[in-house]
């Protein structure tokens, strides 16, 4: 099927749920709306160990970044160090210290990160209905600064798509629906509340290392989350605030069904005000929950306050 016999997106979601005014005209944070202290202090009370994890994978690996095609890894290198001071081009500072400096170039999302929500639209109008014009030069409305001056506080709950079904990782291009995450939350013996921050775990962003970057990008094609109405529907009920995952833009990549790229990105990002969070590391917050029982947690993350920007890299701190 080739892009031109390929459904337009907005034909395939003109019936689909839209939140666009439900917190106000000016809205720029979506169902983060949801995530009220009532929720935060819910996110609290999964609190059992005191066992931390951060979910960042890390930025300028020498081994790679795994990132989407196209967008080029983070480059970082120093602009002060030793070799300076030696050669004695190093500032003179009172005392005698010495020190380094480094500079990274990287796509705001280059790495984990989060999206904003005027990241994604279609005919003509981002989340909420502002105008797509509003993202020439910088993003004047739904740009990731209002998410990070919020921050991204809750419950949490990993579903571990790739455990349930016996993987270390899942695919590429298999997909699961929400009755599937319903299922592998049975089995886990854990509940997906509403308002629940939902962090899905496929194993995908793991096999980055496992398998190589040759591997992973061989015939592109992510596992995730195949868009349906009844899907959206779910997401819409449950009042889900922000969705995580160990992949590069959480869902799958092409839809099996309609051939559309990234449709879930319109219909709960655009639509919604869903926050999307990519690029997360899950292996090892997985392995832990799965030796103690405990799928829930309070999730704590804040993007970095980028005037104007389409996203930005976040480190995630769980909490269990």
């Amino acid at each position: 099927m080739n892009a031109s016999e390929v459904m337009h997106i907005g034909e395939l979601l003109k019936n689909s749920p839209r939140n666009w005014g439900k917190w106000g005209d000016d809205d720029e944070v979506g169902a983060l709306n949801y995530l009220d202290t009532a929720e935060v202090l819910r996110g609290a009370t999964a609190i059992r160990s005191g066992k931390t994890f951060t979910l960042a994978i890390p930025m300028a690996n020498p081994a790679g970044d795994p990132l989407w095609p196209g967008r080029q890894p983070a480059s970082r290198y120093n602009v002060l160090d030793r070799g300076d001071f030696a050669a004695g081009a190093g500032p003179a500072i009172p005392g005698g210290n010495e020190y380094a400096d480094d500079i990274m170039v990287i796509y705001n999302q280059g790495s984990s990160q989060v999206d904003a929500l005027g990241h994604v639209w279609y005919d003509n109008e981002l989340y909420n209905g502002y105008p797509a014009e509003t993202t020439a030069h910088t993003l004047t409305k739904a740009s990731i600064l209002p998410i990070a001056e919020r921050g991204i506080v809750g419950r949490g709950v990993l579903i571990d798509m790739a455990r349930h079904r016996g993987k270390a990782s899942l695919a590429k291009g298999e997909t699961f629906t929400h009755d599937d995450l319903l299922a592998a939350a049975e089995a886990q013996g854990v509940e997906i509340s509403p308002r629940s921050i939902l962090v899905i775990r496929t194993g995908f962003i793991g096999s980055f290392w496992r398998e190589g970057a040759a591997e992973f990008y061989r015939d592109f094609n992510e596992p995730g989350l195949v868009y349906s109405p009844e899907l959206v529907e779910w997401f819409q009920r449950m009042e889900i605030p922000a969705l995580v995952t160990d992949t590069i833009a959480n869902e799958v990549t092409v839809d099996p069904n309609t051939g559309i790229s990234l449709p879930l990105h319109s219909a709960l990002m655009r639509n919604l005000g869903v926050t999307f969070s990519e690029i997360m590391s899950l292996d090892g917050l997985a392995e832990d929950c799965a030796a103690d029982g405990q799928w829930e947690f309070l999730y704590v993350a804040a993007p970095l306050k980028v005037f104007g920007g389409t996203g930005s890299p976040v480190n995630p701190v769980v909490i269990k």
